[in-house]
């Protein structure tokens, strides 16, 4: 079983275009699959949990989308606050920088994460205003400002650094809609998680697809740029 699964929940805006809808409805779609994969990835035992919910390249998308996102995340944190307390898992949010979000969501936000700071089950981490060059760019800020010598720097201290330090490394990652690229999503984070990229979008992705996913995943040899234990002095 993965620790830590992430998902880049790609397809809203194609899933409103297949149905002659305007892409906020797929945004409004999503919310169902948010919850079903939430409470799915709790049950089979998934430990933190990563959802890239707006990067920072999204503040590129037209005004009116924006403005929905904003007041529709607002709306899923306030209505699933307590279901999320409830079933013990503690939220968190990568990012939430940019001056541009709403101070009423940025509070609650903020609610969220101290409401459920002492639970210990899932780890639910929401990407929202997230950029993995970014975080990136930031920790080597942190490290120059802490007056760390360059000959002194090594990846862990590196990791320390970033938002979040004591987030594992992401062992899987599942985008939907049939993309296959990374978005700027969790760089550091990502560098060897397997990689599944299921035909279905977002808001059609449901329980049973997030698990044929684990699955999937069970069934990779993870040799972290090694050799399988079988090959060792064999040679070609």
């Amino acid at each position: 079983m993965p620790r830590h699964v992430a998902c880049v929940m790609d397809g809203n805006g194609r899933w409103a275009q297949r149905r002659s809808l305007p892409r906020t409805a797929g945004h409004q779609a999503a919310e169902t699959t948010v919850i079903d994969i939430i409470e799915a990835a709790r049950a089979a035992g998934v430990e933190w949990l990563s959802l890239y919910a707006f990067s920072t390249e999204n503040w590129n998308r037209p005004g009116a989308e924006v403005d929905f996102l904003m007041g529709l995340v607002r709306r899923v944190v306030r209505k699933h606050a307590p279901l999320l307390l409830a079933r013990g898992i503690r939220c968190r949010f990568l990012g939430v920088g940019d001056s541009r979000i709403p101070r009423e969501l940025a509070r609650d936000f903020e609610d969220l994460a101290t409401l459920t700071a002492d639970n210990r089950g899932m780890t639910l981490t929401v990407a929202f205003d997230h950029g993995g060059r970014r975080d990136i760019v930031e920790a080597a800020r942190s490290l120059i400002r802490s007056g760390t010598p360059a000959d002194e720097v090594t990846e862990r201290l590196f990791a320390d650094h970033l938002p979040f330090p004591d987030t594992p490394d992401v062992d899987l990652v599942i985008r939907t809609s049939g993309e296959q690229r990374i978005s700027n999503f969790m760089l550091w984070q990502v560098a060897y998680a397997e990689w599944v990229f299921p035909e279905v979008l977002w808001p059609d992705f449901r329980a049973p697809d997030f698990l044929a996913c684990l699955h999937t995943y069970r069934r990779r040899d993870r040799r972290f740029g090694g050799v399988p234990p079988r090959t060792m002095g064999e040679t070609s």
